[in-house]
């Protein structure tokens, strides 16, 4: 008996994310983000056990936050409505929490096989940020701390940073020798006293270790959606790499005031703890290294919009390519038919086929071909009723015995 990883899917009866939301069409980033949290806690399954109905409308209020949270999805939406978004293709986030053990099974063996699976975040972890009653680890710029989390399980970090340091620019990285799943979380001070979600970045495969990172440079920095990336090949391997670049999304925060901030390890794994590795540092001694960053991520976003042109160029020269293609093998196929009756005819015009025709018109074949030998001749002149011996050949000298006369 099958069994399918439930999630926020698309509703059935789908209504204006905006609606959904409660929010304007014009309204700011900060302003979704803080309707959805409010609406995710509000109708999260795991305060809702006993209403089924506020499990659908959980699902609801995600699948709208997943259209408007992404700018170009949200962009595609007001200009088609869901039209534009089921044809760009949607990657739906899941709650592992509401999981049961036998879809966390199926979750997992999808991830493994490289199916892009994203999750939420648990919902006691954001109800107990809200409420501010988390317990915050010191985390001093330049310095690292390592852990083990358990899954769907976050520990806080607090960095307090200066004026001159948060000028320079900081930088929070966590990563994993045991590849573990995680997310890096940062939060934002609530107006009742409580941590808000504000940002988070899932944890990717880097070379032999899993990595997540939060850069705030004082200019735009950006991430790298790789789902996008996995859905483009699934759907058109061969197109897979004009979409390499298009999970290029801007950083909503580029920068941090003066003061202590909340950061979080959340435990990402379907099964096990996650092993982390997490480090403030400032990027006053990275310099050359953040300048080189903006300088990179400048060409990418340019040649992004190169890729978009040339994809074009590439589809039409593969049409004319095939078709052109298919003609050469129309052709070869032609010549070498052409060819083939030619050498039919030519071999039309050998001896054995004099032969042939001779012997139909009642001629003799006595002269031709290898028949036509010495020996031939000779027994032609045999049945011509001459002598074989007229002309005598050394071998065939005449000996006669002497008279007997001559010796007596």
């Amino acid at each position: 008996m099958g069994s399918t990883v439930e999630g926020p899917s698309m509703p059935a009866a789908r209504r204006d994310p905006y609606e959904v939301l409660s929010v304007p069409r014009d309204c700011s980033d900060q302003e979704i983000k803080t309707a959805y949290k409010k609406l995710a806690l509000k109708y999260h399954p795991d305060k809702n056990v006993s209403n089924p109905e506020a499990s659908e409308l959980f699902k609801e209020v995600a699948f709208s936050y997943s259209i408007l949270s992404d700018p170009e999805k949200r962009r595609q939406y007001d200009i088609a409505g869901f039209e534009a978004i089921e044809n760009a293709g949607m990657d739906m986030e899941i709650d592992l929490s509401n999981l049961g053990t036998v879809n966390t099974m199926f979750a997992a063996l999808f991830s493994k096989l490289g199916v892009p699976i994203k999750t939420t975040i648990s919902a006691t972890v954001t109800e107990e940020a809200l409420n501010g009653t988390i317990t915050i680890k010191p985390l001093p710029i330049g310095t690292s701390v390592s852990g083990k989390v358990d899954k769907q399980s976050a520990h806080f970090f607090g960095v307090t940073i200066t004026d001159e340091q948060a000028q320079s620019g900081i930088i929070i990285r966590v990563t994993s020798a045991s590849q573990s799943k995680f997310k890096l979380l940062y939060f934002e001070q609530d107006i009742n006293g409580g941590y808000g979600l504000a940002l988070q970045e899932d944890s990717e495969k880097t070379g032999k270790v899993t990595s997540a990172g939060m850069y705030f440079l004082n200019f735009q920095v950006y991430r790298l959606d790789s789902t996008v990336n996995a859905l483009a090949i699934a759907k058109d391997p061969d197109a897979a790499f004009f979409k390499r670049l298009e999970g290029l999304q801007p950083c909503e925060i580029s920068e941090l005031k003066a003061g202590t901030h909340i950061f979080a390890v959340y435990g990402d794994n379907f099964f096990k703890t996650a092993s982390y590795t997490i480090e403030a540092l400032c990027a006053t001694s990275y310099e050359d290294t953040t300048e080189k960053l903006k300088e990179i991520e400048a060409q990418m976003l340019s040649k992004r919009n190169e890729l978009r042109q040339f994809e074009t160029q590439y589809r039409k020269a593969l049409a004319q390519y095939q078709e052109v293609s298919n003609r050469y093998t129309q052709e070869k196929q032609c010549v070498d038919d052409l060819l083939k009756q030619r050498d039919g005819i030519h071999a039309s015009f050998t001896t054995s086929a004099t032969v042939k025709t001779l012997s139909q018109n009642g001629g003799s074949n006595k002269f031709s071909g290898e028949d036509f030998t010495a020996q031939n001749l000779e027994e032609d002149i045999n049945s011509d009723g001459k002598d074989k011996s007229t002309k005598k050949k050394w071998f065939n000298i005449n000996l006669r015995t002497p008279d007997k006369k001559f010796f007596s």
